[in-house]
């Protein structure tokens, strides 16, 4: 069964069931799926991409009645992660300052219909997250405002280039005021773990729906051995780098005495 008969088999059921849904009965429900739910990063893994798609219905199971527009966001797993700046002295480049956040995510991608300013206030961006100027990186500490909007425009702006954090505010397209859909791509340098896509349906600058749906992205083979080894006996792994480092770098010695 392909993806698109899947869903199209959910939706026959939602609709068969309207008593079975959330929502108020004024507001539209959202029926999100996922091209993939699993994600496996092999050796030579050059990135894939993922289609986020679904429905927009009433709770009766009928085409909804107003327009809408639709944001998704697919956010990876948290992380903590330190923020250097470096300077130029005597002529080499050194760190200077530095901050700590608490909570960066790995990866955020979000796509949405319509501009994120046209659709909804900054105060309701900032509850949602609503976008990469919106993103709560929780500096760890007591740091200057302005100090910390600099080092998040430069954390923002790293990931930005690495695709690790996307923005694209016309990638959600809508047919017929009921189907939507997205594509977002990971790239190769992708973190391991749990990622949730949630799609929300916003109208007259609230945000009245909302759903999600989990991807799990995990390493496969040789590449997962190594990743399980460095987390559950991460001394012993230590030990067997600093041990291969010493060993590769006398080879390389004998090879190149010979030559």
């Amino acid at each position: 069964m392909t993806w698109r008969n899947a869903f199209y088999l959910a939706l026959a059921l939602l609709i068969a069931c309207p008593s079975t849904v959330w929502s108020q009965e004024r507001d539209p429900i959202l029926v999100p799926e996922v091209s993939q739910h699993e994600v496996l990063v092999r050796q030579g893994f050059t990135g894939t991409e993922l289609l986020l798609y679904g429905a927009i219905l009433n709770p009766d199971g009928r085409r909804a009645r107003a327009d809408y527009d639709i944001v998704v966001i697919l956010r990876g797993p948290d992380q903590a992660i330190s923020v250097r700046e470096k300077q130029r002295f005597a002529g080499i480049w050194v760190n200077a300052d530095e901050t700590a956040f608490r909570s960066v995510p790995s990866f955020f991608a979000l796509a949405s219909s319509s501009p994120i300013d046209a659709i909804v206030d900054p105060r309701t961006a900032t509850i949602y997250e609503l976008g990469l100027q919106y993103l709560q990186l929780s500096p760890t500490g007591s740091i200057d405002p302005v100090e910390q909007a600099r080092f998040t425009r430069g954390l923002v702006d790293l990931r930005q280039r690495s695709d690790l954090f996307q923005q694209d505010e016309t990638g959600v397209t809508i047919s017929e005021g009921v189907l939507y859909q997205a594509r977002i791509g990971l790239p190769s340098n992708v973190q391991v773990g749990k990622y949730i896509a949630e799609t929300m349906a916003v109208r007259e600058g609230r945000v009245i729906a909302s759903a999600t749906a989990e991807v799990q992205v995990r390493k496969e083979g040789f590449d997962r051995v190594v990743a399980e080894q460095a987390q559950e006996n991460s001394f012993a792994y230590g030990l067997l780098a600093v041990a291969l480092s010493v060993f590769m770098g006398w080879l390389a010695g004998r090879i190149f005495s010979l030559v």
